[in-house]
């Protein structure tokens, strides 16, 4: 996931991004993250609402949200020829690296509205909702 839905899971106790913290809090998926969303995530907060800080260290510890590593700066550097912004071009280098299921954001600037990026990318990605539809279909029996 990346560092918008991070900060709409701490900030909001309601909402799409919340569920997929309660979810892995649960056990039921496993949730993963980048150092730099984690870093991204934490100076958001210390600027926007200080007083989340305490919500999002548990959060975390609650989930047992697993850090992947850093993708080379020459991936992001490809990434980023499709994103325009560097930043989103190093969540993408990363996510690549760590070979999630999904990956789940809320920015539609550089990442959701990017049908170029959809095309490349060997994963989906969409929004936490878009994302609890697609877990949804996959972990439900089928009927028929």
């Amino acid at each position: 996931m990346d560092t918008s839905v991070l900060f709409a899971a701490t900030y909001s106790e309601t909402g799409g991004s919340r569920v997929l913290f309660k979810l892995g809090e649960a056990r039921a998926l496993a949730l993963l993250v980048s150092p730099q969303v984690l870093r991204e995530a934490e100076g958001a907060l210390k600027r926007k609402a200080p007083e989340s800080l305490a919500s999002f260290t548990v959060l975390l510890e609650r989930t047992n949200a697993n850090v992947g590593a850093s993708a080379p700066e020459a991936d992001a550097k490809k990434w980023a020829e499709l994103t325009n912004h560097l930043g989103d071009a190093r969540v993408i280098a990363d996510a690549v690296a760590a070979e999630p299921d999904y990956l789940v954001t809320l920015d539609k600037e550089h990442l959701l509205g990017n049908s170029s990026l959809r095309k490349q990318l060997p994963f989906p990605m969409g929004t936490p909702g878009e994302f609890l539809l697609w877990f949804r279909a996959r972990v439900s029996p089928t009927s028929g």
